[in-house]
């Protein structure tokens, strides 16, 4: 019988489960719409060309476009 969780360690693991999703939903949403909007901030730093602090702002913007699309990623379905 130790093997079998208990009925409390259950419910416990279900409301984590469901409080999760509460809050995952809206950061998907979030991180979605960053991956679509972020490629437009690219567009003045590349015209004007990557001088000094630019560069380090658009490798930055790179890096933020790749984390929102990873956590954008199942939005939606």
């Amino acid at each position: 019988m130790d093997r079998f969780p208990r009925l409390t360690e259950l419910a416990n693991a279900e409301s984590v489960r469901r409080r999760l999703a509460v809050v995952a939903a809206p950061l998907r949403f979030i991180a979605f719409w960053a991956a679509v909007a972020l490629p437009f901030l690219y567009v003045p730093l590349l015209a004007g060309g990557l001088e000094g602090q630019q560069a380090f702002v658009f490798v930055s913007l790179l890096a933020a476009n790749a984390a929102a699309l990873v956590v954008g990623h199942e939005y939606g379905r």
